[in-house]
């Protein structure tokens, strides 16, 4: 409807006594959603830059945006160890209530549910207030939370306080991303993401390590292990006052200061937002749900496969799934910083087809081999995950990349919660011979097949979708913010308080990589298909929708501003 709009007022300027016909702004849209997919091949092919010393990017991190990471990271591992806190002492909480194991699950599943609520609260107050204080009200409610599941005395109870752990944990994802990676420098984004990533698969070594350290080791069976969860968080915060909010945050705080009403300015961007960026934000949660059917899918049935088709031994299954963790932690680490190199999207589509190639020996392998396989699936699965924070941050709308991270992450994840009961139903259609009074079932078949199909759709939405390497987080390039607040406040916000970068000095105007959502080729993008809104904040001299990098998207994008007359920054939309 606004698109209609712009066209009718553009037929009023130029003298036309009436509007386009529909037919007209149908045509116009297909053609823009052809052009679009035209581009997917072309944009796919690797830029291969310069691949530089891992360790030589890691010091292009200043003491500041290292603290920032450490704290983030720290925060992350964290979320993970008390969600798996659960998952490692199911059967003596079982044991504990009186209750079924399938019963206990449901505090997991609860979890799973509620992560989406936290992801909405704590994304829209981590946006609109900052990174710093949700991020400590978080760890907060993890202390108390963890406590008081040690301390629940029935079933009901336990239920309680880990539906509102749910909604705690879901809240710290998209804080976390936005803390490391909003300031980090362009050139380290991709390991750092990677390391980033990996902070849920150390926490999940941590909790197997001290659930060993803790669970009926006294006279309180399972409980010291939360009791031991609600430790850490204190210094974590302590940690986190000492820092203050994040360059990026601050630049549209004092934009929002300078336009004079800071709530009013925030709703504003969030209408400007959601009118050009809904698509995207469907996109995301769509392929975040692939993403998390790729993770549960191959590890919530992984050890009872183990256990019940291949008659591993707990401590068997121990050592797999440590050494599976400890392949995830190296490949999301590797291929976050390949995808400096290579690219967003060829990267994940790469790893995605070797991680298929590895789903027979991961599933049909019966002994202790399976261990190999198991190191190198989970580098493939998570290797893709350790693209994930920073794709999704440089695709987000910059006023919202807290909310749009982790909310996209949470529904992902909503969504693919019930894929080990997928698993589990499908798997017993498969029966092996019975072994005594137990059952089996051929899980490895269906985790091999299910598999195959999650990568297979994780391919083909990853093809589809847009790509923003090397998107500038300022707000100097944030288009969204400039047509809610005025590029006016900007520019006089950021100069008056020492915030504005080269580009804003050299009078660049701010036209940057924001302006859309990446997803469509033609005009800028106000429903992600490219119709809408004209081009936004055309550089001095340039064509107002002209594609100058010949990139094959007609959007004017940050590429296109600085091959009129900056330096050249290469954006892959």
């Amino acid at each position: 409807m606004e698109g209609q709009v712009e066209g009718e007022k553009g037929y009023a300027q130029g003298g036309s006594s009436s509007p386009p016909p529909l037919k007209d702004a149908a045509k116009g849209k297909a053609s823009s959603i052809t052009r679009y997919l035209a581009t997917r091949v072309p944009t796919l092919k690797p830029p291969m830059a310069k691949a530089p010393n891992p360790f030589k990017l890691l010091a292009l991190l200043n003491v500041q945006q290292w603290l920032f990471f450490l704290v983030a990271f720290c925060g992350w591992t964290w979320d993970a160890f008390d969600f798996f806190t659960v998952s490692l002492t199911v059967s003596d909480l079982a044991k504990s209530f009186n209750k079924s194991k399938a019963d206990i699950t449901w505090g997991i599943t609860l979890v799973l549910m509620l992560r989406s609520v936290g992801s909405i609260a704590f994304g829209l107050a981590a946006d609109r207030y900052g990174r710093k204080w949700p991020f400590i009200i978080n760890n907060i409610l993890f202390i108390a939370l963890e406590l008081g599941t040690g301390f629940t005395q029935t079933y009901k109870q336990f239920l309680a306080v880990r539906a509102l752990f749910g909604i705690a944990m879901g809240g710290l994802y998209g804080n976390a991303a936005a803390t490391a990676l909003e300031d980090c420098p362009e050139a380290a984004r991709g390991i750092i993401s990677g390391m980033l990533q990996q902070g849920y698969a150390f926490g999940y070594l941590l909790a197997t390590v001290f659930s060993r350290a803790f669970v009926n080791t006294t006279s309180h069976g399972w409980r010291p292990l939360f009791w031991f969860g609600a430790g850490p968080p204190v210094l974590i915060i302590l940690f986190r006052l000492c820092l203050p909010e994040t360059r990026s945050y601050r630049e549209r705080h004092q934009v929002r200061h300078e336009k004079g009403n800071i709530g009013k300015t925030f709703i504003s961007e969030g209408r400007v937002a959601l009118k050009r960026h809904w698509l995207l934000l469907i996109y995301l949660v769509l392929l975040m749900a692939g993403f998390n059917f790729m993770s549960h899918g191959s590890q919530d049935l992984y050890p009872t496969m183990l256990t019940n088709q291949y008659n591993f031994s707990a401590n068997a299954v121990t050592v797999t799934q440590v050494v599976a963790n400890l392949g995830a932690m190296a490949g999301g680490t590797t291929i976050g910083y390949s995808s400096q190199i290579f690219g967003r999207r060829f990267s994940i589509i790469f790893i995605c087809v070797i991680g298929g190639a590895l789903l027979y020996p991961y599933t049909f392998v019966s002994n202790k081999g399976v261990i190999a396989a198991a190191f190198f699936q989970q580098f493939c699965v998570q290797g893709a995950w350790g693209v994930i924070p920073i794709h999704l941050m440089e695709l987000s709308p910059g006023s919202f990349r807290t909310f749009v991270v982790g909310t996209s992450y949470q529904l992902g994840n909503l969504v693919s919660s019930a894929s080990s009961t997928i698993e589990a139903t499908i798997g017993e259609r498969f029966p092996l011979p019975s072994k005594g009074s137990e059952t089996r079932y051929q899980y490895g078949k269906v985790i091999c097949i299910f598999m195959g199909c999650v990568y297979a759709y994780t391919i083909i939405l990853t093809f589809l979708g847009p790509e923003k390497l090397g998107r500038k987080m300022s707000a100097e390039y944030d288009n969204d913010l400039a047509e809610a607040a005025g590029r006016v406040n900007v520019d006089n916000a950021l100069r008056a308080h020492g915030l504005a970068g080269a580009t804003l000095a050299a009078g660049a105007g701010g036209a940057g990589s924001d302006g859309g959502s990446g997803f469509g080729a033609g005009r800028h993008l106000e429903d992600g298909l490219g119709v809408g809104s004209p081009a936004p904040l055309a550089a001095p001299g340039a064509r107002a929708g002209t594609d100058l990098d010949d990139d094959g998207i007609g959007q004017e994008d940050e590429k296109d501003v600085k091959l009129s007359g900056q330096a050249v920054h290469r954006e892959n939309v």
